[in-house]
């Protein structure tokens, strides 16, 4: 069993999600959390990841780090996203298992399900249909991920989980434009042509597009409070169970960030996946509720930017 006393290898501790987790751990009285640069560990590399389990034997593994991105940097790298994304989880899930490790939490991801899955998605809905072309190199690493964590459970009698998020957002988000994801990018956008005094905005797809959005801070609640619970499932969904256009997130960031602009949508871009909103009845039936609204969580999330970009 877990205690505060445990030792907790987080990978990808300086990302937003890695960093989100790490803070919210040491709130809730973990300590004894254990981290590695890039520098010090290459999780590219196997045998150095190997090693690094079997000297420092955590107690538990977050499997945070992972190469991400939108669409563009989905579209344009798939041999590096399906690459470093497998290399990533297979040298942490396998090293853990020779390390003897127990525990471990891998962090997936909404594009696992199909492009035109059925509405809110299941987790009974996984390879159900052909996915999302734009991130479908992303959504394959990820899926194996899952398969892993499942059947090394089972054949070793180990606890490894996987938790499926959506799209995130807040302190320490990625704003290049090239490689981030969506609110990210439309928060960027959006300030930039505010300060620049422009009349409008060009956005990719035709806007109708729709996804879930969550406050990176109540995901890392969620990973520590399943992190102590047994799940019997071989993943959960964890999200609002909400989603909303890319033009109504747009409109919805004009009002909070000022100005009158008016939005062009560049329709021969893609829009991505048609719409992309999770089933949380599994993640509700143990107890779990998401507590931040986008109101909220935006204000801290924009007062992050301000001060880092």
């Amino acid at each position: 069993m877990l205690n505060k006393k445990s030792k907790i290898f987080i990978a990808g501790h300086k990302g937003m999600v890695g960093s989100s987790i790490t803070k919210k751990l040491l709130i809730n009285g973990y300590t004894n959390l254990i981290f590695a640069n890039k520098k010090k560990l290459n999780l590219l590399d196997q045998r150095k990841v190997f090693r690094y389990l079997k000297q420092n034997k955590p107690n538990l593994v977050i499997i945070a780090a992972a190469k991400v991105g939108g669409i563009l940097a989905n579209s344009k790298f798939k041999e590096k996203f399906l690459f470093e994304n497998l290399q990533i989880q297979n040298n942490l899930i396998h090293g853990s298992y020779l390390a003897k490790i127990k525990n471990l939490i891998f962090l997936g991801s909404s594009c696992i399900y199909p492009r035109n899955c059925k509405q809110p998605m299941k987790e009974d809905y996984i390879l159900s249909g052909k996915l999302e072309k734009t991130n479908d190199a992303y959504a394959i690493a990820k899926i194996a991920g899952i398969y892993m964590c499942e059947n090394y459970s089972k054949s070793y009698n180990l606890n490894y989980k996987c938790l499926m998020p959506p799209n995130m957002y807040g302190p320490g988000d990625n704003y290049n434009l090239d490689t981030s994801h969506f609110f990210s990018a439309l928060i960027k956008k959006i300030t930039i042509a505010k300060k620049k005094n422009k009349k409008h905005i060009i956005l990719w797809g035709t806007g109708k597009a729709k996804r879930e959005l969550m406050f990176v801070e109540d995901f890392a609640d969620a990973l520590i409070y399943f992190m102590k619970k047994k799940i019997k499932e071989p993943f959960l969904n964890i999200g609002t169970g909400k989603s909303y256009s890319i033009k109504w997130f747009a409109n919805f960031l004009i009002k909070k960030i000022g100005g009158k602009l008016k939005i062009k949508f560049d329709k021969s871009k893609p829009d991505g996946m048609p719409k992309k909103c999770l089933d949380i009845t599994l993640a509700k039936k143990y107890g779990w509720r998401h507590k931040t609204n986008l109101d909220e969580g935006f204000d801290i999330t924009y007062e992050d930017f301000q001060k880092n970009n």
